[in-house]
Order: C-alpha cells, then structure tokens, then sequence
C-alpha cells in the first residue's frame, strides 16, 4: 500500500498535507494545478469574476467599445498584480513588433517575433528581463515568463495578420486590445488576432439558442473534473510514483503501463480544465476560443497530438501550413515539421529534455506522413488485393504501436528520463512476448473501437449523398 511508502524519502517533498479529516495526504507534485485550485484559487476566481461583472455591466452600457473595456480592465489587473515595469517591459516589445509590422513583410516579422521570444526562454537575457520586475511573491516568475510568452505569441500573430491586411495597417490600439483581454494574457490559449479581432468588435450580441445552457453545463463539468482530480491525488498519487524509481521497479509490466497511460491522461485533463474555465469566461464575453485539446485515449496519430489547442493553431496557422504549403511534396513537408518543432522548442523553453521530446515528436510525425504518402496498404486495398476489413485491422495495429509511441514520447516532458526508459525496457524487452503483446492487443480493440466511433460520427456529420429519385428509377430499368 502506498500509505506505507509515503514517507519514502524520493516522494516526501511531493506528499502534502490534505484531507486531515480522511487522514489522506495530497500528491503536489504537479505546481500548476496546486496553484490554479489550492494556492492561488481565490485570488484567480476574483480576477476573472471581476472580469466578467465588469465586462457585463460595460457591454450592456456601450457593446460597440466592448473591446476597449476588456482592455481597460484587463490592463489594470496587469498593472496591480505584476507592477509598472512589467507593464513598461511588455508594451516595449510590443511596440518593437508592431514598428516591425508596418513593413509587412512576413519573414521580418517571424524572425523579430522568434528573436523577441527567445529574450524571454534564453539566458542571460531572460534573468535580465525579469530583474525589472520588483516585488517577490510565490507565482512571479509563473505570471511573469506566462505573461511575456503569450504576449510575443499574441504580438508575432497580429504582425503576420498584418502583413495579410491589403488596404493599410491595423491600429497600434488594436495590438493593445488583442494582448491585453486578461483572460488570455497569463495562461493563454492564443486565439490567433484576426479571429479575436472580428469577434471583439462585433456589436451584435445576440446568443444562439440554448447558448448560456451550454455555457452553464461545460462549466459545472469542469467543477466535476476538478473534484475528480482531488479525489485522486489524495488516493492514487500517480503524478509522485513516478519520482521513485526502487518503487517503481516493484511494479507489474501492467502497472507501469498503466501508470504511465495515467499520466498522459491526467495532464490533458488538466489542459482541459485550465482551458475551460478560461474558455466559459470568454464565451461568456461573446467569443469563440480554441475547444480544448483531443483526448489523449482517442489519440493514435501523430498529427493530432496535443494538449494546448490554442498554440497548435498557431504553429499550424503560421509555419506548419504556411511552409507545407499543399502539404502535397514530402521536402516540404520534412521541412514544414522541423520549423514548427524548432518553434515549439523554443516556447517549451530549449532545455536536454525539450531537446529530446521534440526530436522524437517530430520524427514520429514525418513517419507518419512519409507511410501516409506511400501508404502500401491503402494501394493494395484500392488494387482489390486486399479487403476493407484486413485492412483496417492492420491499419489499427499500426495506430496501437503509434499510440504507445504518443505516450513514451510524452511521458519524457511529463515526467522524466528515466521514468520513460523504465516503461520501454519493460514493455519492449523484459516483458516481451508476453507482457507487450496483451498490452498491444487491448490497445488495438481500443484502436478500433475509437476508430469506429469516429466513422459513424462521420457519416452522422456528413452523411453520404442519396441519388436523385430519377437515376434511381433508371437503374431500376
């Protein structure tokens, strides 16, 4: 039982007090979600509460300057919390980049926008930066680097869409409007700027039907998730179990697969929730954010693996289909995936880590999109040299390998090294046959399950098309 280990040495920091009435001790290991819902919860609450009566009673009064409020508001929670030389820091790199917006060329804008960010994720410039910054509390350094990454992401998207801007130049106001909506400023998602732009400053305010139901079902399922997690990082520990390695050696090979799939699992609930609750504000505000990310049980490719939506757009948006093109020529499409890894290299912070999952992530991908362009099996199928059904199985054995590789590649950035090692060599060679082969084999009924899921969805939201009742009638003749 792991109420014996909790005193182990390896997992004592990460054990906290907790539910002193069930005599459970908390798992804190992970800082964000202890902050967002246990350090820092009520100073959040009241910064987004206070966003969204304000911004209520404002929109009711002049909905046309709505924009101009968030901002506003926005500004002065900024000014309070971080101080003045925090807000000088952030407009001085904005004014950097719009000055470099009114050239309109794309490739000066990225590189001042990859140069900019970089200050903020590379040393000496990055300790130096934030020597401007007085005053210490716990989430400085949190609000700090979050503030002034999604402020360059913000700042790089307002240029690009500049630069496709034909008759003249967005306003520098409209900058401030976009990177200012408090909301998006610490914690993100990045909501590319002409998205926000056409959203923000749209007077009608009229909502779809069942709109605010919807609103109010997505947030209370968000305090379900909540609970949920609490529940189980005062039962389960699954995020501290990892940092012991004699424990860990102790485990089955189904055990550690599962504490790894765990993982995976609790950090894109935790994206899910972050975002959401961010997410129900700012609909609450008229506006359509990035959904959060794909849940990681119906990931098998490559391609659809993450967990901040709101950056995946971006990089998507602004170097992956930019630099692909068609996406039709495989040199590109090489090229395309390095450039949009190196970029989430440097937003990931370039550390030996970032370095070796962003490797791995990229060579999986262009994997995948090499076997997707030369797919063997799609051309014998087309041939009639091979059925439907042989078909999809051996494409779901493929995508039950490609999900265990999501997850090893994952588990690096989520955990450690050597926690990542440890689940190979187990599962790869320890355990083999055996123990790979079942854990392959339920992933594949996974696989295929997900997989059809996905079909019927697909015939639901684009069903095929019924021939006309007079072709129909020749056929019949």
């Amino acid at each position: 039982p792991f109420s014996f280990n909790v005193n182990r040495k390896a997992v004592r920091e990460n054990v906290k007090p907790g539910w002193h009435y069930f005599g459970r001790k908390m798992d804190a290991s992970d800082f964000e979600w202890v902050m967002w819902f246990t350090t820092f919860r009520n100073h959040i609450l009241f910064a987004l509460s206070g966003h969204v009566i304000f911004a209520k009673i404002c929109s009711m009064v002049s909905p046309k300057n709505r924009s101009l409020i968030y901002m506003l508001y926005g500004s002065l929670a900024v000014l309070i919390t971080m101080g003045w030389t925090y807000i000088s820091l952030i407009l001085s790199h904005c004014i950097i980049l719009y000055s470099v917006a009114l050239v309109k060329r794309k490739w000066l804008c990225f590189v001042a926008g990859v140069t900019s960010l970089a200050t903020f994720k590379m040393e000496p410039l990055n300790t130096w930066q934030e020597g401007f910054v007085t005053g210490s509390f716990d989430l400085q350094d949190v609000l700090f680097y979050g503030g002034c990454g999604f402020s360059i992401m913000r700042c790089m998207s307002f240029a690009l869409e500049n630069c496709e801007k034909k008759d003249g130049n967005y306003s520098f106001m409209d900058l401030i409007k976009y990177n200012f909506y408090l909301p998006f400023f610490f914690f993100g998602p990045v909501m590319t700027f002409d998205r926000f732009h056409e959203q923000a400053n749209n007077p009608n305010l009229t909502r779809k039907e069942r709109e605010m139901w919807n609103i109010t079902i997505h947030a209370l399922v968000h305090l379900g998730a909540i609970l949920v997690v609490d529940v189980f990082f005062h039962f389960l520990y699954i995020l501290t179990i990892p940092s012991d390695l004699k424990l860990l050696k102790q485990l089955s090979d189904w055990s550690l697969a599962g504490l790894a799939y765990s993982n995976l699992v609790y950090d894109w609930v935790k994206s899910a929730v972050m975002f959401g609750v961010i997410n129900t504000v700012s609909r609450l505000d008229h506006l359509d954010p990035p959904q959060p990310p794909k849940c990681i049980t119906m990931l098998y490719v490559f391609a659809e693996t993450h967990f901040d939506r709101g950056i995946n757009d971006w990089l998507c948006k602004y170097v992956y289909d930019y630099i692909g093109e068609n996406h039709d020529a495989i040199f590109k499409e090489l090229l395309a995936t390095i450039c949009t890894f190196a970029v989430t290299t440097l937003w990931l912070g370039p550390c030996e880590l970032v370095y070796i999952w962003s490797f791995f992530n990229c060579f999986g991908l262009n994997f995948e999109l090499i076997w997707f362009s030369q797919n063997v099996i799609y051309i014998f199928f087309q041939r009639n040299l091979m059925s439907e059904a042989m078909s999809r199985r051996i494409r779901g054995l493929f995508n039950a390998v490609n999900f265990w590789q999501i997850i090893l590649y994952n588990i690096l950035a989520l955990n450690s090294l050597d926690f990542a090692q440890l689940v190979a060599k187990r599962l790869l060679l320890k355990g083999f046959p055996l123990s790979t082969l079942s854990v392959l084999f339920v992933t594949y009924c996974g696989v295929q399950l997900i997989k059809e899921r996905e079909r019927r969805q697909a015939l639901l939201d684009d069903p095929e098309p019924v021939p006309p009742p007079e072709e129909s009638k020749q056929k019949a003749e």
